[in-house]
């Protein structure tokens, strides 16, 4: 059910539209910075007009480099006084889901970076605000855009590269102790998770966004190195609903950093490896013996480049806004990536099997990812549920 009674009428303009969108920047740190701003400013018809900070200081240094015009230490004030058409959550994840219901009921579209929310729990409590026909909140997963994925869902859609079969998907990145000095790295409470929803999401979203549906998760997690509340390694093996079968394996323990997909099918296997984004030249289709040259050839053809990254992101989201249509990562179509991170964690902590669907009210890891498990979830929560 949707909330919208007293909410203000959100934007649905036509794709073609000139109106002027009002934006506004939650957080000022480095992903707004250099992604978010220079993307929204880069847009014709879009104006950053505020931007929020619990740091005064960072927030008019902010204002100022980006020639915004009004800077905030309270998002709520900024909502009332500017009344921004889109808002852009910068934010940790822990105040994401708060501050994606007050811009959701000022009826400000959102798009929020990932990590989404530390819980299933919370991202159903975002999506119950949003409205019929919008404002949506949409997570940030950049690596769906561009015209390799967009080739690829195309090639596997229609059945060109015959049944998908096995499946990898690798995010192994190195991480030294100095990056966990930060307090707020390693815990669950500020971080949500470790290298599995704080860096693995990606690839694991780009995976599901390619195969579709999982229907049962089977995986490990460690705390082999470093000195942190969360894991800093994990590994699962996914059904999917199409019977494929794949691995996953996210680290921050991995000096040799890359992150990869490779889906094998009937008659090719078509690969991505990269590490924080990727483009056409990342992409590799490998036919099997006896698919024709020109086949081949045609398949890898992934026509003009166009590379992953926030800029297609946050135009996608623009183009949805205009449109009044859901964006392809919120709702469901973001959902289905934090289930299966918040099941990988199930699986790991109770060496059982996690379907989908499973994980809901009631269950212990519906509120928070450890699910209480003692050695992982904080001690403050043990003693509460003591």
């Amino acid at each position: 059910m949707s909330r919208s009674s007293g909410r203000p009428e959100p934007v649905t303009d036509s794709p073609g539209s000139d109106r002027t969108l009002r934006a506004a920047v939650v957080g000022t740190g480095g992903i707004a910075r250099g992604a978010h701003l220079p993307a929204l400013r880069s847009l014709a018809g879009v104006d950053v007009v505020a931007a929020v900070d619990v740091s005064e200081e960072s927030v008019r240094s902010f204002c100022a480099e980006g020639g915004i015009p009004h800077p905030y230490t309270g998002l709520d004030l900024m909502l009332t006084e500017q009344k921004p058409d889109l808002v852009v959550l910068c934010t940790p994840p822990s105040v994401h889901r708060e501050q994606t219901i007050s811009a959701l009921r000022a009826g400000a579209w959102v798009l929020c970076e990932k990590p989404p929310c530390p819980s299933l729990e919370d991202f159903d409590a975002m999506r119950a605000e949003e409205g019929d026909d919008g404002p949506y909140a949409a997570i940030v997963f950049q690596h769906r855009l561009g015209s390799g994925p967009r080739h690829v869902r195309r090639l596997l859609r229609d059945g060109a590269l015959g049944r998908p079969l096995v499946a990898h998907c690798q995010t192994t990145w190195y991480r030294d102790a100095a990056y966990f000095a930060a307090p707020w790295r390693g815990q669950w409470e500020t971080e949500g998770g470790g290298p599995t929803m704080g860096h693995g999401i990606h690839q694991m979203d780009l995976l599901l966004d390619l195969l579709g549906p999982w229907d049962e998760v089977k995986a490990m997690a460690g705390r082999l190195v470093h000195d942190v509340r969360t894991e800093d390694v994990s590994t699962a093996l996914v059904r999917f609903e199409n019977g494929a079968l794949g691995t996953v394996v996210n680290s921050v323990l991995s000096p040799d950093e890359v992150s990869r997909i490779r889906i094998d099918c009937e008659y090719a296997t078509v690969e991505v490896t990269h590490l924080y984004g990727h483009s056409n030249a990342d992409w590799h289709i490998s036919p099997a013996p006896g698919v024709p040259e020109e086949t081949a050839a045609a398949w890898r053809d992934f026509g003009a480049d166009e590379p992953s990254s926030h800029l297609a992101q946050v135009r996608s989201f623009v183009d949805d806004l205009r449109a009044g249509r859901r964006p392809g990562t919120s709702g469901a179509g973001g959902r289905t990536t934090l289930e299966l991170v918040s099941a990988l964690y199930k699986s790991a902590f109770t060496d059982a099997t996690v379907h989908a669907g499973e994980i809901g009210p009631g269950d212990d890891f519906y509120p928070v990812l450890h699910g209480g498990t003692p050695g992982w979830a904080p001690m403050n929560d043990l003693e509460g549920t003591a």
